[in-house]
Parts: structure tokens; sequence; C-alpha cells
């Protein structure tokens, strides 16, 4: 989550299209912002005028910019206790934390159970080291190394839930070894997502598609006649590395109210050696997980979408599919070879494969 330092404010005013309620007319607008989970975040809604767009967009930026600044890694922020402190304080003292901070770690450690351990938000260490050599790599393409096993072993040394201490009482967390380090990056955008849609559902906003990255999050319906939000799955052959926005997509899905989340090769990677290596890592291996290029996931929480969109590309097929399906979801798993396998469920909700209707 290194945060990028330039920030852009865009707003489209579209032509009013007319509503679904008695003649009211709602018009579309659109904001993207870029310095929070170094990803661009465009929230777009259908609201009566500016001024309530403008309140809406202002409540979603200032929701993800607080999480942002909560679950960064890399960099402290005045009067913000973050994932960072917590790091920086492995092995010596418990850490006061906002109660956001709690709720996402609790979220994590329930999921590590449901996952046998794919989601371990204390990989921090090896994570830290793959890092390192992606953006030492992505600095000196001609000179991009791969970690060491040895290397990896050795941080993997520091990981395991069993020395995340959470203390709701005090409000505290606690990391019991000093080379201890957090990350949250499976989680969080999803989390942040779900977190601004309830305070947007509670302001009373029906009409609502948040995309971070690749998590999409939708409140409701579109407000111009059509009967669902319609949200295109990219095609990782096409994205990887592409420097366009212009990117094939695989399928587009239909959906109201509920959440739209891909994991794909193409997201953070690098090359070394003639071969990609991205930033998907099986805590089984400690090396990127080769099984898919993208997995999409369909289910109504965002945050449970992120986590599982990322389990669901650390398992073998057959055992992902089976997740998936004990867990009520839809998922598309595009394989290596450019086939794809997909629920029943999630072939329903796709206009080719199918022929769901977006209107």
């Amino acid at each position: 989550m290194k945060k990028a330092f330039l920030f852009i404010l865009i707003l489209f005013f579209a032509v009013c299209n007319a509503g679904c309620s008695a003649g009211t007319e709602y018009t579309r607008y659109r904001m993207d912002f870029i310095d929070t989970f170094d990803t661009v975040v465009t929230v777009m809604a259908y609201t009566k005028n500016d001024a309530e767009f403008k309140e809406l967009s202002d409540t979603a930026y200032m929701s993800f910019k607080k999480m942002n600044d909560l679950f960064d890694i890399y960099h402290d922020y005045e009067g913000v206790t973050n994932i960072k402190t917590i790091n920086d304080n492995a092995g010596l003292k418990p850490v006061q934390v906002d109660r956001l901070i709690i709720e996402v770690l609790k979220k994590a450690r329930d999921w590590y159970a449901k996952t046998d351990g794919k989601l371990d938000v204390t990989l921090g260490p090896v994570l830290e080291i793959w890092h390192r050599y992606r953006e030492a790599g992505l600095a000196n393409p001609e000179a991009a190394e791969v970690p060491a096993m040895k290397e990896l072993t050795a941080a993997n040394e520091f990981t395991g839930l069993d020395n995340l201490i959470i203390d709701e009482r005090n409000m505290t967390v606690f990391l019991k070894e000093k080379s201890m380090r957090l990350d949250v990056g499976a989680v969080a955008k999803g989390f942040a997502a779900e977190e601004t849609v309830r305070i947007l559902k509670e302001k009373g906003y029906t009409s609502v598609l948040i995309s971070a990255g690749g998590n999409i999050r939708a409140i409701g319906k579109p407000l111009d006649g059509r009967a669902k939000w319609g949200v295109g799955i990219k095609d990782p052959s096409s994205a990887l590395g592409s420097s366009t926005e212009e990117q094939n997509l695989l399928d587009t899905a239909y959906v109201t109210d509920t959440s739209v989340v891909s994991s794909g090769i193409y997201e953070r990677f690098y090359k070394a050696n003639g071969k990609v290596y991205h930033h998907l890592i099986d805590p089984a291996t400690l090396m990127p997980a080769e099984y898919y290029t993208a997995v999409t996931v369909i289910t109504p929480d965002s945050g449970d979408a992120d986590i599982l969109s990322t389990t669901l590309f650390l398992l073998p097929l057959q055992k992902s599919r089976a997740l998936a399906e004990s867990l009520h979801a839809e998922a598309l798993w595009v394989l290596p070879d450019g086939q794809i396998e997909m629920t029943p469920g999630m072939k329903q909700l796709l206009k080719k494969a199918g022929g769901a209707a977006g209107g």
C-alpha cells in the first residue's frame, strides 16, 4: 500500500436520466482518486444534484483515506497508529489501535481457520522480501533476481497467528517476536470498500458503484432504467504487461448490491530470467502460486470476496471449487492455458457465458 503522492479529482457530469421513482431525475456522477491503497479508486453514483454527489464522494474519500492510513505498512502518519506502528513495536510492547484494525485482524484470523492457513496476515516477513526483489527488478530489469529459498525460509520462521495477540478489551495488538511483520494486503481494500458502503448506506445513498483496483462493490442498482450494474472481468492475457486501461474483457457480470473481486498475476509482478513472478504468494511454498492467471469472486461482502479471491488463487482447482461452493460464493477461474472454469451460479450472472441481461 505505498502511498501515491498525486491526487486527482475528476467529476463527470452526465446527461440527466429518468429515475425509477415517480418522475424523479437523477444524474450520474463520477470521482477518481489515486492516493489510497496504491490504486485508482472510482466512485460512481446516481444522485439528484452535484451537491449531493459531492457529499457522497467526500464521505467515500475520507473513509478510504482513513483506512489507507490505518492499514499502511510503509508509512507513518501524524496522529495515526497504524499497522506499521504495530510492526515497529514487534517484540517490544502492545500497541493501542483503532477499532478498524482490530476488526480487520479478527476477520483475517477467522479466515485463517476457514482456509487452512492460506490467508495469513503474519506472512509479512516473507512478503517483505518479495516486495524488495520486485521493486529492484522493476527498477533494473536486466538484473532482476528471485529470492533464494533459504532467505524465504528464514523469514518464515517469524510468521504464525499464535504470536499475534489481539486484546479487544484494551484495544491493543502485540506481535510477540521482534522480527514479525503484519501485512493485510489480502483483505484491506475489500474491507475498506465494505466499511465505506456501510457508511454510505447509513446516510441513505441507494445507487453507488465503488471500484478499488480489482475490487468492485455495488449499492443498489443504477438509476437510469437498467436493472443491474455491468462489471467487466479482465482477460489476464490481455492485462498482463499492458500499460493501457483499454484491456480486453473475458466477460461482463451483471450485479446489484454485491461485490465482484478479482485477483490476478497482472496486478503486481516483475520478470526474472524470462519468467513472471507475481505478488500472490502461497504460505505453503513461499512462492507465487501457479494454478491460475486470475480468479474472480462474487459474494455480498467485499472484505470476504477480497480474501476469497486470493485464497481460491492459492488452491488447486478441486479444493478451490469446493471452498467456494461451501461458502456459497460464485467464482470464475482462468487456468494458465486459458481454460475457464466457473460455478453454475457465476455462469448465470455473466453476459457471454450465461446470457445474463443488464437491462
